[in-house]
């Protein structure tokens, strides 16, 4: 047990260390304050482990089966990505006023709204579904109940990925000062802009 476990730690770090859209809005919400990032981190991982329960139910089998079902998620998680694009390239234009604020105000709203945006960053990549079915199986060990250890590992992975993700948090939050200045601050928000256009671009046309 504690070697499986060993090892399904180990394929966590490699999945949170390959990079993809969860990273890109993490660092760029980390740059507005460690709060902000945080949220999204807690909100992505909700998201890691609702997908996690769905597979242990068996209903991912459903949305890779059925190619109209798998056909939608992946437009709207296209969508999803190039919105979220282009709000950020607009945004790398005031990005200037967002640092001579401090970077940017960080209420109750806009905590609420970093949650909701790694929340529904996750749950609108089919990817991540199909994934979920694929890799926690082979971790269930045999003669194990399949469900209850599922959850059991769904959790754990999310859990595992609040610490993995808040270590980049807290590393943009140490480099804030850097980071902030008005022309860095620019081109890290059109250079995050960019990369989620391209995903969501590729999402869509992908067969």
């Amino acid at each position: 047990m504690l070697s499986t476990l060993l090892a399904f730690l180990g394929a966590c770090t490699l999945i949170a260390a390959s990079p993809g859209p969860s990273t890109v809005l993490i660092i760029r919400q980390s740059l507005h304050s460690r709060r902000s990032g945080f949220l999204t981190v807690l909100g992505n991982e909700t998201g890691v482990f609702v997908w996690g329960v769905v597979a242990a139910f068996g209903l991912t089998a459903l949305l890779a089966a059925s190619e109209v079902a798998y056909d939608v998620m992946r437009v709207v998680g296209a969508v999803v990505l190039v919105v979220f694009g282009i709000q950020m390239l607009r945004q790398a234009r005031h990005a200037k006023d967002a640092a001579d604020d401090g970077g940017g105000q960080d209420g109750g709203k806009s905590g609420w709204a970093s949650y909701r945006t790694g929340l529904l960053i996750n749950l609108a990549n089919p990817k991540a579904a199909i994934f979920a079915m694929s890799f926690l199986p082979q971790f269930v060990p045999e003669g194990a109940p399949h469900l209850p250890t599922m959850v059991g590992l769904a959790a754990l992975w999310a859990v595992y990925e609040i610490g993995y993700y808040s270590l980049y948090v807290w590393f943009v939050g140490r480099m804030k000062t850097v980071l902030s200045r008005a022309g860095v601050r620019r081109r890290l928000e059109q250079v995050s802009g960019g990369v989620l256009l391209l995903l969501g671009a590729r999402l869509a046309l992908e067969s």
